[in-house]
């Protein structure tokens, strides 16, 4: 990652004041899925969502284990891995979880450093404090447990200057279509077990030093038949958000329900990415042929100008468009934000994606739960899984 991120438009600089600096985090470094067939995942997001490719790993690099390659969009990096064993561990994750989110990267100035104060206040090691070198220089990195069997990889590439990290190649390729208008990661999603969120909450505030930053009850976050409970975990300096979501009882079984039992257990439900034109970068992206949840009905859209009628002068978005595109719309005191969330992009109804256009605006959308939910369950019903 180039020192241009460290002018990324995050746009919030110490703005959770409480929250600890012992472990300073720059920005996401890169996102590591694992899933059963690594290139085809990757030509589906160059493809669907506008990804370019960047690099490649496996055996012509020197692995034997494994095959990763690394797209890239503006500031986004996913990277798409597979096991080349059956009884390999990347395999056996895809085997029991489906195509998921294994390995977040927290882009650090000093991966030793963040690896001490993490696993002296109670973390789980995951890989100890590792220097990889190539001709491009070198790299550190090191890794903790978080929820499920997610890893968080502390990364330090401030001494490295290749195109990813050593051991991998430039992945030269004639296929690279468009971008779409995705910018950087905005917030990444966890789903916990029952009773578990003041578990992560606290695991977040002690190992982490982040703060609770927004909380939703069951009360706030419920249809008729589901509900849930969310706690926003941010950062020092505002750039890595982690909102936990945990079941909550209701009539019928949630959509966070829904992706314990097919996922198999707590992880990464989605990644909200940011556009600066969320009505161009969604044509675009239904032109290429993403699916996103069914619209909300007329009524939501009717209420808008009432529900947000403090707002309605800053609006620069046709509310008709809006609509049209099933796009949702939700303010605070800081301004207003559009958001629209995509069905499940593989097939066990696990982890998607949210686009996100914020025009001052810090929250969630809290006051579109309630559509997004009512969109979801008419998705769970179709699945008989509500």
């Amino acid at each position: 990652m180039t020192n241009d991120l460290k002018n990324v438009e995050y746009g919030l600089d110490k703005i959770f004041e409480g929250a600890q600096d012992f472990l300073p985090i720059l920005g996401t470094d890169y996102v590591e899925f694992y899933v059963g067939n690594a290139k085809q995942a990757a030509h589906y997001y160059k493809s669907a969502f506008g990804f370019q490719s960047l690099a490649y790993a496996g055996l012509e690099t020197g692995l034997q284990d494994r095959a990763s390659y690394v797209v890239k969009q503006d500031k986004v990096r996913l990277v798409l891995t597979t096991g080349m064993r059956s009884n390999s561990e990347i395999n056996e994750h895809v085997k029991k979880h489906g195509d998921g989110i294994k390995v977040v990267g927290l882009w650090v100035e000093d991966a030793r450093k963040a690896f001490e104060e993490t696993t002296k206040r109670g973390a789980k090691a995951y890989m100890e404090p590792t220097v990889t070198t190539d001709e491009n220089g070198e790299m550190v990195q090191s890794g903790i447990y978080a929820y499920g069997e997610t890893i968080f990889m502390f990364t330090e590439r401030k001494n490295y200057n290749g195109v990813f990290m050593p051991g991998y190649e430039h992945w030269e390729t004639e296929y690279n279509p468009a971008p779409a208008g995705l910018k950087y990661i905005d917030h990444m999603v966890g789903n916990v077990d029952w009773n578990q969120m003041d578990t992560w909450v606290k695991w977040f505030e002690d190992i982490m030093g982040f703060e609770n930053f927004l909380s939703f009850d069951d009360k706030q976050v419920s249809t008729e038949y589901s509900a849930l409970m969310s706690k926003v975990m941010a950062n020092g300096n505002g750039r890595i958000k982690f909102p936990i979501n945990e079941p909550a009882e209701g009539k019928k079984k949630s959509q966070i329900e829904e992706y314990l039992e097919f996922y198999e257990g707590e992880g990464v439900q989605h990644i909200a990415v940011t556009t600066d034109d969320i009505v161009k970068t969604v044509n675009d992206l239904k032109s290429r042929g993403v699916e996103f949840l069914s619209r909300p009905p007329q009524a939501y859209y009717d209420a808008i100008p009432e529900r947000l009628k403090a707002h309605m002068h800053r609006f620069k978005e046709d509310i008709k468009e809006l609509q049209e595109l099933g796009i949702l719309i939700d303010a605070d005191e800081e301004g207003y934000l559009l958001q629209i969330f995509t069905r499940p992009v593989e097939d066990r109804p696990t982890f998607f994606f949210e686009v996100i256009q914020r025009m001052g605006a810090r929250g969630f959308g809290a006051g579109n739960f309630k559509a997004l939910f009512q969109s979801i369950e008419r998705e769970q019903e179709r699945r008989g899984t509500l």
